[in-house]
């Protein structure tokens, strides 16, 4: 990646394990498409949902040669899944991407 990866922890305190494991995703993704340019990623645990818990959103912003990826709002109550969700659909949107080139 041009840019450093960022990562962002809302509503959350800092995780060293979740900071670890979103740079290892992130870095598969960019072995997997090599014209990566930069990626963000916010983890958030929204407060909205009192009896159910308070489950984790991912949002995933990629940018690749004329253009971003957003993937937003992969929700779950286990910020593991959510993740692993998100980061599946950014991939699933950066083979989209690369078949169009």
């Amino acid at each position: 990646m041009q840019t450093p990866l960022q990562i962002t922890f809302r509503d959350m305190p800092h995780s060293d394990a979740l900071d670890i494991h979103i740079r290892e995703k992130a870095q598969k993704l960019e072995q997997f498409f090599s014209g990566l340019i930069g990626c963000r990623v916010v983890v958030e645990q929204s407060g909205k949902h009192h009896q159910q818990g308070n489950p984790f959103n991912v949002r995933i912003d990629l940018t690749v040669p004329g253009s971003e990826i957003v993937v937003d709002r992969q929700e779950n109550m286990d910020v593991y899944v959510a993740l692993r969700d998100a980061f599946d659909a950014a991939k699933r949107q950066l083979e989209n991407y690369a078949r169009q080139l």
